[in-house]
């Protein structure tokens, strides 16, 4: 019989459900985006019912597509917007608050008194991380102080914390297994990246209640058994990871130095360094997954705003009628005519980590055009890539060579030209452009035994096109400075 693997892929703006084949090979998928919301400046929540349900439903509809049942299903795999945080009651599984989300910025004030009483060069130490608003422990802190009678109850071991995925599999077992991975809980603020376990100084300074947290465990190996109710059979989940770890792993990202970024609604750039777990002041190390007792490491952080510019100009601008009519509107001038787009909705991200910037467009004359704005939007991703890739290097003492990319604007053939360009490095986009559900396929197959190793999924990988370099190294410097001239001056605008 064959053996078929079922991912759910829940995105920062929708989600996915995926049925591959044994060989890796996507044979049906259902896609639906859900709504979000905007409560004040630089905040961001969904809807964690919502969230469930959507994600169910692809789940399911993927499987009817295929033509299967639910015991054709082998295992499943989930792959998660990573720091994105729910609280919800232990016995009800009714949500407490609004699902918070890794790019809301509600927790500044929080993390910035972390910072005035100088926790940084700990948190960095313990986690990896540095103090800042996207991860989850000043969420989880906001949360319990903002609704009524929650600190009280999250001591008295009534509610649980979990980002998306374990709140997945929370619903999916009907409350019989609370838990996550590690590339997951070390994305939390609250981890210690190199003893692996939740930390019991960093609770204690965040004051968060150590019961409300998951157990973690490996990424990839048995968590729990999915109700027969939702699919018609018990099905294994068997592999889990957030989504930029789940991308490196779809990528075949496995040799030391190995790098790849995801364009989604945000990007995150990452490098593999194995058992090495570098110091980087800028917060930039992460577990990457957990196999076989051990973990992998990697660097990379969150760029918060990379495709959902595309979605504002779309959006808000009405510059577009759909996301892929940015490459051609892109490639129908010469240039961005001196203009500069610093998407910073919601602050900036790493390596800048200023959640007081916001979004700046720069160098518009009397004479700029939609095509213009609508450029300096698709170049400001590959900008900030650069930045962050550059800090990773300096931190790993590794040279970038080439970058695999993945996500739904690596379809986008101009802005990978342009991305090799201003990087001066080979960009490879995969066949299967979608490695963030491929990463779950395949870390879901491990845990089921129908891959045998990494050896195997580096087989099973395959290139669709490769962009080399073609600008001057003149023009490149001079279109990056500009670049950085613009970021410097959208810091610090909430003042």
């Amino acid at each position: 019989m064959a053996k078929y693997i079922l991912v759910m892929d829940q995105g920062t703006t929708g989600s996915r459900g995926v049925v591959y084949d044994e060989k890796g090979k996507k044979i049906a998928y259902d896609y639906e985006e859900y709504e979000q919301y905007y409560p004040q400046s630089g905040w961001w929540e969904q809807s964690g019912k919502a969230l469930w349900n959507v994600t169910l439903r692809t789940a399911q509809n993927a499987i009817q597509k295929a033509g299967l049942k639910g015991t054709d299903i082998a295992c499943l795999g989930i792959t998660n917007q990573r720091e994105t945080t729910t609280i919800w009651d232990k016995v009800s599984g009714e949500p407490i608050y609004n699902t918070i989300v890794w790019g809301c910025r509600r927790g500044a004030k929080i993390c910035q008194n972390m910072i005035d009483q100088g926790y940084n060069d700990l948190v960095n130490e313990k986690t990896g991380l540095i103090i800042d608003p996207t991860y989850s422990a000043s969420k989880i802190r906001w949360i319990l102080d903002n609704v009524p009678g929650a600190q009280k109850r999250a001591e008295d071991g009534e509610l649980y914390f979990g980002n998306v995925d374990s709140w997945l599999i929370y619903k999916l077992t009907k409350g019989r297994v609370h838990a996550e991975d590690y590339s997951n809980a070390a994305r939390t603020m609250l981890f210690n990246a190199h003893e692996l376990k939740w930390d019991d100084e960093l609770l204690k300074i965040f004051n968060v209640p150590k019961c409300m947290l998951p157990e973690v465990k490996p990424s990839v190996g048995i968590f729990g058994y999915t109700d027969p109710e939702f699919f018609g059979a018990e099905i294994p989940i068997t592999g889990v990871a957030g989504d930029q770890s789940a991308a490196l792993f779809g990528q075949a990202c496995f040799d030391e130095g190995d790098a790849k970024n995801t364009y989604g609604t945000s990007a995150v750039p990452l490098m593999y360094t194995g058992d090495t777990a570098p110091k980087t002041e800028k917060g930039l190390l992460t577990v990457a997954w957990g196999k076989d007792g051990k973990v992998k490491y990697s660097m990379g952080a969150s760029i918060l705003i990379a495709g959902q510019v595309i979605k504002w100009i779309r959006d808000q601008m009405n510059f577009i009628d759909a996301a892929a009519q940015s490459e051609e509107m892109s490639l129908s001038i010469p240039d961005n005519g001196g203009v500069y787009f610093v998407p910073a909705f919601t602050g900036l991200g790493a390596p800048h980590w200023d959640p007081k910037a916001r979004g700046m467009l720069i160098g518009i004359t009397a004479a700029t055009t939609k095509e213009q704005i609508t450029r300096a939007a698709v170049e400001s991703m590959a900008y900030q890539t650069r930045d962050l890739l550059e800090e990773m290097e300096k931190n790993s003492g590794i040279k970038l060579k080439e970058l695999k990319v993945d996500g739904g604007a690596a379809k986008n053939d101009f802005l990978l030209q342009f991305q090799a360009d201003i990087l001066n490095c080979k960009v490879v986009r995969p066949k299967d452009t979608e490695t963030t559900a491929l990463g779950a396929c395949y870390l879901a197959g491990l845990g089921a035994g129908i891959f045998k190793d990494e050896e195997e999924i580096k087989g099973l990988w395959e290139a669709d096109r490769v962009f080399e370099p073609q600008m001057d190294d003149e023009t490149r410097e001079r279109l990056y400075s500009q670049w950085c001239k613009a970021v410097e001056k959208s810091k610090g605008w909430l003042d």
